[in-house]
């Protein structure tokens, strides 16, 4: 290792102190203050660099995070098929505009599209219809968020025996406050049309629909009816403010698209790539039978892909393996589903002349994808046919895509796999079951969850055991691909659970030489389908904010490709400390991270190579008068981390921390600045 000068160099002590119902000694039983000394060793010698990749973002298709969520469609089932194929289906959420004597909506199997061919018929009866018409409307995902002022594009297909004209509104949702309309003249024709629309809105309303209503008698067909903001991020179909809030979490990769999703609870309803990529209008979608509701997977494998180059994260794709939580596929068979993951592997990473590469390339994307990353199954370690599927996987990956890391479901932080494998999935669980257990994650609690922190002290540094023989020259890595604090003292995301959290990630630093990955999970939930609570950003139509363990995890990403420097404290509550001390080169963020009730801190340091400058050092501290405190749309700032100058900083200081505190400080040096060389 070796050291040069730099233009910045800051230095960032984490100390998290949590004192839990049970503890030997209780908060509100502490009547003097607890001190503690936090020594920091900042020799280069002793330093070592946290892996680039080690704090990222898990995006499952839960809670409505992608449809109705990131993925910015306002339309609800718009191609109609949520009801399935068998016609006359449910067409949930659209509605008449009128009532059943003036106007009958049906299915039928008259599609233009093969792969999605139910179409909705719409029967106009009256021959004097109201003045405003008879028709459709949809309300989208729990009421369209419409603003004034913004464009929305209008795509639908249309196919009409006579000439008709219909009329295209954005409304309130009873019908009354018009938005935005066009008139469409539908031409005399038996083949399906496209139409284009784009409609301006003149007013908001968030809890708005689309509606189409014509005041002539006949029969109209529609399909695939696609309303978009024009203001998505990039003009890639995500929603902008979802995406700021990925964004400033600077994520290092994103493992997509789940999670449960990705098995399904039948092979059936498991994601498929294949029909999720190519022209919107013509991917069949399909029925997300864990978290029960229907995708038409416009949020799919390329724009997967998409968003993670967006975000400047590498891509982490997780397939299924032949299987699901109730069938699977023998290892003997399992050939056509090895096949179906080399073609998504050359869809993304093929050139523009391969067979897939070339698909990828009409959808707008010539240069291949990055993936450098795959993940065989999800917590599928324990089923029948897994570990014999996952070797087919593996070696015929291996064989094609040498330089792709593959990750194993099998967990090996207590002992080596009895396979190959570049990483192993670790799930945080409620009840940690021996190894090759493989259940739905339930996560942990609060007191759980800090008390894991040392779970990586102990592992094996070496690597699988294939044929009885150790490869100790290969260092096993762990993907901590699922971690949250859960259950009662989580509420909807408190910040209590998020303290827990960052002690648990104080750990993770400190064993990043065998930890390559970690995320969080799930990472939104829309708030109208709360299916699994806490998560870390909330939302609804319009609206949005980040728990307090979003917050926590801006506060750890600087942390990819830090240095990390070995600590001590000495307390007599040592046993309740959890802490660790980087340094980077950007000037932006450090953190000290305290839970208690009162804390006199006091921070030495040694083998700085510069003074700690004042100027420049800043204290950040998030807190709330009630552990238990959340955020919320009504104020959901109200655990965040507040910013200030630190105007006594030095090798050595002491501070006093708040209750309930999650405190930092950032550590200017002066000059000059030395950055490590690996």
């Amino acid at each position: 290792m070796a050291f040069k000068e730099a233009s910045s160099r800051t230095i960032i002590f984490c100390l998290l102190l949590l004192l839990f119902l049970g503890s030997k000694y209780l908060a509100s039983e502490i009547q003097a203050t607890q001190t503690a000394t936090l020594k920091v060793d900042a020799s280069p010698q002793l330093a070592r660099k946290i892996p680039e990749t080690l704090f990222g973002i898990f995006f499952e298709e839960i809670n409505h995070a992608g449809a109705g969520g990131i993925w910015a469609e306002l339309v609800s089932n718009r191609g109609f098929e949520a009801g399935g194929p068998h016609t006359p289906s449910n067409i949930d959420p659209w509605s008449i505009v009128g009532d059943d004597s003036s106007v009958f909506v049906a299915t039928d199997r008259t599609s233009c599209f093969s792969r999605n061919i139910v179409a909705l018929r719409m029967e106009v009866l009256c021959d004097d219809c109201p003045a405003g018409g008879v028709g459709i409307y949809n309300p989208g995902f729990w009421g369209m968020n419409i603003e004034d002022g913004k464009t929305y594009n209008l795509v639908m297909y249309i196919k009409a025996p006579e000439p008709t004209d219909l009329t295209v509104s954005l409304t309130s949702s009873n019908g009354q406050q018009n938005l935005a309309s066009a008139t469409i003249t539908v031409a005399d024709t038996s083949n399906w049309t496209k139409v284009e629309q784009k409609l301006v809105a003149k007013g908001t309303n968030r809890t708005s629909r689309l509606q189409i209503t014509t005041n002539k008698k006949g029969i109209v067909w529609f399909d695939q009816v696609s309303l978009m903001p024009a203001d998505t991020y990039k003009g890639h179909g995500f929603r902008t403010e979802l995406i700021s809030m990925l964004l400033d979490l600077k994520p290092r990769f994103l493992r997509f698209p789940g999670g449960c999703f990705v098995e399904g609870d039948w092979l059936r309803n498991a994601f498929r790539w294949r029909e999720s990529i190519g022209p919107w209008e013509e991917r069949p979608g399909h029925f997300g039978d864990v978290w029960h509701y229907w995708t038409d997977d416009g949020l799919g494998y390329y724009e997967f892909l998409q968003l993670s180059e967006d975000l400047g994260a590498a891509p982490i794709w997780v397939f299924n393996n032949g299987v699901s939580h109730h069938d699977e596929v023998d290892t003997a068979v399992i050939a056509p589903f090895v096949k179906d993951v080399l073609d998504s592997l050359e869809f993304a990473r093929g050139s523009a002349d391969s067979k897939w590469g070339s698909v990828r390339a009409a959808m707008g994307h010539p240069e291949p994808f990055p993936v450098k990353y795959v993940a065989i199954g999800n917590e599928d370690c324990g089923k029948t046919f897994y570990r014999g599927n996952y070797l087919k996987f593996y070696n015929a990956i291996r064989q094609a895509y040498p330089d792709i890391q593959m990750i194993s479901n099998c967990d090996g932080s207590s002992r080596p796999l009895d396979h190959p494998a570049d990483m192993y999935d670790f799930h945080v669980r409620f009840l940690l079951l021996s190894l090759f257990v493989s259940f739905p994650a339930v996560y942990t609690d609060s007191k759980t969850l800090f008390n894991m922190r040392n779970t990586f002290d102990k592992t094996s540094r070496n690597g699988p055991k294939t044929l009885d023989v150790v490869l100790s020259m290969v260092q096993m890595q762990a993907f901590v691909s699922e971690y949250a604090v859960w259950r009662s003292d989580a509420g909807r995301g408190s910040l209590l659970a998020s303290l827990a959290e960052a002690a648990f990630l104080t750990g993770l630093e400190k064993n990043s030489d065998i930890v390559q990955m970690a995320s969080y999970a799930p990472l939104f939930v829309n708030d109208n389908d709360q299916t699994w609570n806490p998560d870390a950003i909330v939302f609804n139509s319009w609206q949005h904010y980040g728990t307090p363990s979003y917050w926590m995890q801006t506060i750890f990403r600087e942390s990819s490709g830090a240095m990390i420097h070995p600590i001590t404290i000495s307390s007599k509550y040592s046993g309740s400390l959890a802490s660790s001390a980087i340094t980077w080169q950007d000037s932006e963020n450090s953190f000290l991270r305290v839970k208690a009730n009162s804390v006199s801190l006091t921070i030495t340091t040694s083998g700085l190579q510069a003074s700690v400058n004042a100027l420049g050092s800043t204290a950040t501290v998030m807190t709330s008068s009630n552990v238990m405190d959340e955020n919320s749309f009504s104020n959901p700032n109200k655990v965040v981390p507040v910013k200030s100058e630190l105007r006594n900083a030095a090798p050595q200081m002491q501070v006093t921390l708040a209750p309930h505190s999650f405190s930092s400080f950032d550590l200017a040096l002066a000059q000059p600045k030395l950055v490590a060389e690996m």
